[in-house]
């Protein structure tokens, strides 16, 4: 079944006229007023309409983006009742001074120029031929293609991945300078990608400022605008905003997507849930400094563009010269913010993830950075991974400080020789042995880093971003390789490469952890440098890891500093945090959750108290939400209480046994019923909840009942509720534990602290039966009140997984 239908101009009615019948490029004069226009384009998902259409002057005029749309047997009359009506005249400065009721700047567009009356922001800004800004890019033809069209210049893309998707391409023309405009369709995952690309034809270089990858102009439904924003270990918190007039930006100057301002954002109808109500979505396949506007004009449209942040950034196209946008991706739902993230995990999963590790399940891990930071040896790593193996964990991996005079953080960056102090048997010796045990072994990289203490600095000082002559700012005391030199790449290739081939390593955590200053170059112009910078990472991890199709590469900068499409293409999971205290990281991997599948999101447990926070909070909790995402154990693994190392196991086990569920199922987000309470359910793809997680931020005095909803069951089908078993250590009951003890101890005794090694206190077991019906609005047992002993004791930052299984 054709996903693009092209209804052409002699279909639209008997006055049709070539959209261009005054000329490609030239201005119509009275006598070459067109009657109507062009071609109409309908791409449909499987529950989307996205329809265009080319006006009578050649502009593409947006009609309709949203639920999908029969246009029967006569299309032009469906489309003319979609589209926006504009008035026979009015004020404002008219595209023809015969045609009145023409005025770009009221037109719902699919793409606009500069300085022929559409005074909202441009998608083009570029120098023309005749020395002008003025652009009118108008149709000049257009191609359909099955699958996808990848692009030409290094930049990654949504692959077909052998599922349907078909490709539209609609070329415009303004003098010799051409705008092509790529449309891809993924009906199973109800995504619109597009992209652009802009041809230089004629003999002077023109210098470009601002190409956006899509650009669409929607009629105001009342619209709050979401965002996820935040700062290194605070990222991507949820933030909500009514749209109102002017323009609003979301975008990133750091050089990469940043974990100031992620480039997804959603524009959802006001009083939307998580389950009901329109939502559009965009998105950029991209990791460097991106830009998204939305801008309501005084006509309430509501104009979303997207593509690379225009500021700093000049491009010299060269006659014959082309330039390439990244992929933006659009995606619509009314099924509130979760059918939308269903579409967006949907896409992220079949046409983003790619090779080995679509669709796999990954690993449950063990990572030493929390429980050492530098200060480690050959003999307690090996210990670590053996008590971590013993607890169930499939990989064990080597953090920062294996390499150079890697002491701390002042040192060693650039440099790949093994730091023998530390690990006297080498890198190999040490993966040998760990890999002996039935263990995985990872290792931590930052290749696009160096620091003045090195070697390669030493060797190579130009290899840095620096302006000559000034003093470079430094972050973590480190400097920024240029990545637009190649023979920068091909030191990083062939280093990583190396150091792959000849140490059994399985998994590579790839971070970055400074943003990029002093943008110099002495082989790129500045205004190209940060755009050429990311093809130039784009191009050294295709190298390495095309190659090495069995490696498990997980991005991380600074944590989630660089969590976007763009690396996800390389990467299949990318760390979300640095910080690991659950109550923060629940927010962080919940904010996520609206634009990427937990297939994507790395989620640790590490110990208490919080080395971000300070928060002491319970082991379960800890679990409850890394089991969200894909688990780790951040933390000394020989450094645990034997009630520890008991949880352990059996968290490990339910993951394992439960982890094709957690990490593809569909996570569905709850409307909140209390202010301090968040739910989340887990659901078979397509199908019924199968585990539900509750959690407190923060406990009450006299809390009232306490529901549990858990929707999509069948309401006639009897069900088993049972909360995961979980453990409170004794410790944190302190003198409260005489209560439940048949003596009396201290609550800061040191009886009390052996006990605890051994022991912890039960929280209370929970069984629900009920039908399908039923079970939606469960109502738990009370929380502890002060007196009733057999309440759950959940308390501050308490939790709990259930389980729900059919009868």
């Amino acid at each position: 079944m054709a996903l693009i239908d092209v209804v052409e101009a002699e279909e639209t009615g008997p006055e049709s006229r070539p959209a261009n019948a005054a000329g490609l490029g030239a201005s119509p004069t009275s006598a070459d007023l067109p009657a109507r226009g062009g071609p109409v384009f309908h791409l449909k998902g499987a529950g989307i309409s996205y329809l265009f259409r080319v006006t009578r002057y050649g502009h593409l005029e947006h009609v309709w983006f949203g639920a999908s749309v029969d246009l029967g047997d006569r299309p032009d009359e469906s489309v003319e009742t979609l589209a926006v009506k504009q008035p026979a005249d009015g004020d404002g400065v008219k595209y023809h001074r015969d045609d009145p009721g023409y005025n770009l700047d009221r037109l719902p567009r699919e793409y606009a120029g500069l300085g022929k009356g559409d005074y909202r922001l441009p998608g083009v800004e570029t120098t023309m031929p005749d020395g002008s800004f003025v652009t009118d890019f108008r149709y000049a033809g257009h191609t359909l293609h099955d699958g996808v069209v990848p692009p030409q210049d290094g930049l990654p893309s949504a692959l077909a991945a052998d599922r349907p998707c078909q490709t539209l391409q609609v070329d415009l023309a303004d003098a010799e300078v051409a705008l092509t405009l790529y449309y891809t369709i993924f009906s199973d995952a109800d995504t619109v990608t597009r992209r652009a690309v802009l041809t230089n034809h004629s003999a002077t270089p023109l210098r470009l400022r601002r190409l956006m990858s899509q650009l669409v102009d929607l009629p105001d439904r009342g619209f709050d605008l979401v965002t996820f924003d935040g700062a290194w270990i605070a990222e991507a918190h949820k933030h909500v905003r009514p749209l109102a007039p002017g323009i609003y930006v979301n975008s990133s100057t750091t050089g990469f997507s940043s974990n100031r301002h992620n480039p997804g954002v959603l524009l959802a109808r006001r009083g939307v849930g998580e389950d009901h109500g329109e939502v559009y979505g965009f998105n950029l396949i991209y990791s460097g400094n991106h830009y998204t506007a939305v801008e309501l004009s005084q006509r309430d449209l509501v104009r979303v563009s997207s593509g690379i942040n225009p500021l700093g950034f000049e491009w010299t196209l060269e006659p014959g010269g082309r330039f390439e946008t990244p992929e933006a991706v659009l995606s619509w739902s009314d099924k509130g913010f979760n059918g939308l993230s269903a579409n967006l995990h949907a896409f992220v999963g079949r046409h983003i993830v790619r090779g080995e590790w679509m669709d796999a399940e990954r690993p449950v891990l063990v990572n030493n950075w929390e429980g050492t930071y530098f200060d480690f040896s050959h003999r307690r790593l090996v210990e670590m991974a053996r008590s971590g193996k013993k607890l169930g964990a499939e990989l064990f991996v080597l953090d920062d400080g294996w390499f150079g005079r890697r002491e701390d953080d002042h040192a060693g960056l650039g440099d790949y020789w093994v730091n023998r102090r530390k690990l006297p048997h080498g890198l190999d010796g040490l993966a040998r042995e760990i890999t002996g045990l039935g263990l995985g072994f990872g290792i931590w990289l930052e290749p696009e880093m160096v620091n003045r203490d090195s070697d390669l600095y030493r060797e190579h000082p130009d290899w840095a971003i620096a302006v000559p002559g000034r003093t470079p700012s430094e972050g973590r005391f480190q400097l920024v390789l240029d990545l637009t030199r190649p023979e920068v790449r091909d030191y990083i290739v062939s280093q990583v490469g190396a150091l792959l081939d000849q140490v059994p390593i399985s998994f590579v955590k790839w971070d970055c952890n400074r943003n990029i200053s002093d943008q110099f170059s002495a082989v790129t112009p500045a205004g190209e440098l940060p755009h050429r910078y990311i093809l130039g990472l784009y191009e050294v991890l295709r190298r390495i890891f095309d190659p090495r199709p069995g490696v498990l590469l997980e991005s991380c900068a600074s944590g989630g500093n660089r969590f976007d499409l763009g690396m996800m293409c390389f990467s299949p999971q990318v760390w979300a945090s640095d910080c690991t205290d659950p109550v923060e990281r629940l927010q962080i991997q919940l904010g996520l959750s609206y634009l990427y599948p937990q297939s994507t999101i790395g989620a640790h447990v590490t110990a208490s108290p919080s080395a971000q926070t300070l928060r002491h909070t319970p082991l379960f909790t800890r679990f409850n939400v890394a089991a969200l995402g894909l688990l780790g154990y951040e933390l000394d693994t020989t450094d645990l209480t034997r009630s520890q190392r008991r949880q352990i196991r059996e968290q490990i086990a339910f993951y394992k046994q439960h982890r094709r569920l957690l990490q593809y199922g569909r996570l569905r987000r709850h409307d909140p019923v209390r202010d301090n309470q968040v739910t989340v359910s887990v659901h078979e793809p397509g199908g019924e909840p199968r585990i539900v997680g509750h959690y407190q931020v923060g406990s009450r005095a006299a809390s009232a009942p306490e529901p549990l909803p858990i929707p999509g069951l069948d309401p006639h089908r009897r069900y088993r509720v049972r909360a995961l078993s979980q453990q409170v250590p004794l410790k944190s009951l302190g003198s409260l534990v005489n209560h439940v003890l048949p003596v009396r101890l201290s609550g800061h005794g040191l009886p009390l602290t052996v006990l605890d090694w051994f022991r912890s206190v039960p929280d209370r077991e929970q069984e629900y039966l009920g039908t399908g019906s039923a079970l939606a609005w469960t109502q738990l047992v009370p929380l502890f009140d002060g007196q009733d002993t057999t309440a759950r004791l959940v308390g501050d930052w308490g939790s709990a997984l259930y389980l729900v299984e059919a009868l």
